[in-house]
């Protein structure tokens, strides 16, 4: 079977699962589906690369996948290396992506034209994604990951799941929801970048 039909066959029951616990009752699922300000946690999925002192420089590099663009065209992923990039995986329904979303959308207008911003969706049809995105006030790249080819070879755990790229390909970090303020202060500790100052 397609490892992206199994996860997403997987999911769907996972997801009958949870509503047949909430359903009967069952109270620290219940809690944890219901409160809106418990998150995802991440683990760090991926190789790590240590520096001489010992200190963790990249993960990985970012991987080549197949990904489609809102004009229905397939890119490699690779093909947005080259600039320090912001990639977000996402999709509609999420609440804590619908959370994030416009501070997303709001650090992207202020620092855009320094580093990248790319939203992937590997869940949403083409029209619900650029719908819901525009209704949050993105304007950054957006791409479809139908297959979940880029989802699984980021070793994506949870969503939202955001990983900060340099220049080089390089994955240099990774968080789960993310303010503005703390996407800030990443975009400042990864890539040097801060508000009002040039890459």
């Amino acid at each position: 079977m397609n490892p992206a039909l199994r996860l997403r066959l997987f999911a769907i029951a996972m997801g009958i699962v949870m509503v047949g616990l909430v359903a009967v009752g069952a109270p620290e699922v219940r809690d944890a589906i219901v409160d809106d300000e418990v998150d995802t946690v991440l683990t760090n999925p991926g190789e790590y690369q240590l520096s001489e002192e010992g200190a963790v420089e990249t993960r990985a590099v970012f991987p080549s996948a197949d990904i489609i663009d809102v004009d229905g065209a397939t890119i490699d992923s690779l093909e947005l290396v080259g600039t320090p990039m912001v990639v977000n995986l996402w999709f509609a329904a999420c609440p804590p992506c619908q959370r994030e979303m416009p501070d997303f959308a709001a650090v992207d207008e202020l620092l855009g034209d320094q580093v990248k911003f790319v939203g992937v969706n590997p869940v949403d049809s083409p029209t619900a994604m650029a719908e819901f995105a525009a209704s949050m006030g993105v304007a950054y790249e957006l791409y479809r990951d139908p297959m979940a080819e880029l989802t699984d070879a980021l070793g994506t755990v949870g969503f939202p799941y955001t990983v900060f790229v340099n220049a080089r390909g390089q994955i240099v970090g990774d968080a789960g929801v993310l303010t503005a303020d703390e996407l800030t202060a990443l975009i400042t500790e990864y890539f040097g970048i801060e508000q009002g100052t040039d890459a």
